[in-house]
């Protein structure tokens, strides 16, 4: 049963595919400073994470083919798609992508979570795209006439 609260949010949700395929790519930290050199200029949307563990990036397969010769070590998967929600989110907001992600868990599709400030994202493999954006519109479309 979906809250109230997040039922009226994701009947305000509008749902983007972006066409591009995508990759998530851990680069080993030994590499960081490589890595700060040549991921500053990627294309929007485009994330990357350092950690003492790992420098993790989501950007586009093309961007990717074309630098990932410059690194040594690193592990790479994909393509994936990626799916915007679009709508401005509370931070105080608790359980939304916790909604979303069930949905998706229910019809057997993996996502990988990535949330900004604004917005959330998520990434599913590209060959489960279109039953994510279908189950994805169900959910929005069922929420706007409940």
């Amino acid at each position: 049963m979906v809250p109230d609260e997040i039922r009226k949010i994701l009947a305000e949700t509008i749902i983007i595919e972006h066409k591009d395929d995508y990759v998530i790519v851990y680069i080993d930290p030994r590499e960081e400073k490589n890595a700060r050199t040549l991921l500053t200029d990627l294309m929007p949307f485009s994330s990357i994470t350092y950690t003492p563990d790992e420098v993790s990036v989501v950007l586009r397969e093309r961007e990717w083919a074309g630098i990932k010769n410059c690194f040594r070590s690193f592990k790479e998967g994909g393509p994936y798609r990626l799916l915007t929600f679009d709508i401005v989110l509370d931070l105080s907001i608790i359980g939304f992508m916790a909604v979303i992600t069930k949905v998706l868990a229910d019809e057997g599709v993996a996502v990988y979570l990535v949330s900004t400030y604004l917005k959330d994202h998520i990434l599913v493999k590209k060959i489960d795209a279109p039953i994510a954006l279908k189950v994805l519109k169900r959910l929005v479309n069922d929420a706007a006439y409940t």
